[in-house]
């Protein structure tokens, strides 16, 4: 029995391109357990992906890419959340057109420092205050006994350049008296790169998706109030800001390039080998292979079947084509109509929403797109209906932390008979501040609220 468990675990492994278990339904949103075999990884999954121009102000002229990855409980000590030093986590760019998104890709990997007063003493804290953790490095950071590090690494067709090594990821923020100040202790690990030019940043962030979970997942028994669901949840987050002229085919900035639309997705990845031996005592060998891939929210959750969402997540965007039959004929629209009895019709042709840069391409590829061209909308002035309330620079033109995509995707899919349907989650359990790293501050373990009734 002993064997055959540990067989079956390598296949898995071997195997696994997967995400998380299917919040298919309908008004789901956000990538957390959308897949299977991902929903068993939890430190691979990626819960949201963001790409937008930045609406902080003199920063018009930067993209801001954020990935979000693990669902967090914040009180979960004594080993609190962090990033995975086996998973290669990466931003890929496509600036061409052409639905591969090889043009330009940012790679992220970390790596675990055991340190300071609880190695020295061995205690069964991660992080202590013997003094309080007031910093990531030096004096006051003695507590911060498990410490990661980072680098940053931009490929540029196939040339590898190193951006950054030895960056240090920002602690889980467990409460206020081992981390007096959480917020300062995050603003140092904001990291002006390249001269300014870029910023980055790496550590435990809120969960900034909300939705009505329970209401969904109760055969869409959704209510007024309702519920968000996430509250109190935090999650771990990349988050890069580069000048728009990096990401452009031809190099050039806002205003001045000639292909101004770029596709992006975020992807996880594991190495295709892991051997098992004695606790501590694990080996990663071999190529990449792709665990989880997120570009636009709700597609594996809402329009690709069960049967193949394993399958999708181990696919590259641009083979979406085997897939098209889900958009041509979607599920969604189906238990709308089913549960409510009102019959569905997408207002718009969701193939060449998601899948098509221009409606006459052959080219299929499952990307976000954003158009450069778009002026940014400051944050006090963005809808979270985006473009159904006129304001062009959210979803699915990029996608910003406030736009309410389950919303926007009940009215889009379900046509006009749904046109006043919501989950009534509208706003998120903290307010989104206007400056990078773009998301609120996690709750801390000690004092946490999920802000249910």
């Amino acid at each position: 029995m002993k064997y055959k468990l540990w067989f079956a675990l390598l296949v898995v492994l071997l195997l696994a391109a997967g995400t998380l278990i299917p919040r298919w339904n309908v008004t789901s949103g956000a990538s957390h357990r959308e897949a299977p075999l991902i929903s068993l990884d939890p430190t691979a999954d990626i819960t949201d992906f963001f790409m937008f121009r930045s609406y902080e102000t003199g920063k018009a002229d930067k993209v801001v890419l954020i990935m979000d990855v693990t669902s967090e409980e914040p009180s979960s000590g004594p080993n609190y959340f962090n990033f995975d030093p086996n998973v290669l986590y990466a931003f890929n760019i496509d600036n061409n057109s052409d639905g591969k998104a090889e043009d330009i890709q940012f790679e992220f990997r970390f790596q675990n420092e055991f340190r300071g007063i609880n190695k020295d003493l061995k205690l069964f804290l991660a992080y202590v205050a013997l003094p309080p953790i007031t910093t990531l490095d030096g004096a006051g950071s003695e507590g911060l006994g498990m410490r990661q590090r980072y680098s940053v690494t931009m490929v540029r067709n196939g040339q590898s350049q190193a951006l950054a090594e030895g960056l240090f990821a920002v602690p889980s923020n467990v409460g206020p008296r081992t981390m007096p100040s959480y917020d300062g202790l995050a603003n140092q690990g904001i990291y002006g790169l390249m001269g300014g030019q870029v910023r980055v940043f790496a550590g435990q962030r809120d969960d900034p998706f909300y939705i009505d979970l329970g209401a969904v997942f109760d055969t869409l028994n959704l209510r007024s109030p309702g519920t968000d669901m996430l509250s109190g949840f935090n999650v771990h987050t990349i988050a890069l800001e580069v000048p728009a002229s990096w990401l452009t085919k031809d190099g050039l900035g806002i205003g001045q390039t000639s292909q101004p639309v770029i596709g992006a997705y975020a992807n996880t990845s594991r190495q295709k080998v892991r051997v098992l031996r004695k606790a501590a005592d694990e080996q990663n060998a071999g190529p990449w292979v792709q665990v989880q891939r997120l570009a636009n929210p709700l597609v594996n959750e809402a329009i690709i079947g069960t049967v193949d969402k394993d399958r999708w997540n181990s696919l590259e965007p641009e083979q979406e084509g085997v897939f098209l039959e889900y958009y041509t004929n979607l599920r969604l629209a189906t238990a709308l109509q089913a549960v409510f009895g009102a019959p569905a019709s997408p207002l718009l042709n969701v193939p060449n929403l998601l899948l098509k840069y221009q409606p006459g391409d052959q080219q299929l590829s499952e990307l976000l797109r954003l158009n450069l061209t778009t002026a940014p909308t400051p944050l006090a002035s963005q809808n979270r209906l985006t473009v159904l309330a006129g304001d062009n620079a959210g979803w699915p033109n990029g996608r910003r932390p406030i736009d309410d995509v389950t919303d926007i995707a009940i009215k889009v899919i379900g046509g006009t008979n749904y046109l006043e349907a919501s989950d009534n989650a509208n706003v998120n359990d903290k307010p989104f501040p206007a400056t990078f790293p773009f998301l609120a501050s996690p709750w801390d373990g000690r004092n946490r609220q999920h802000g249910n009734p």
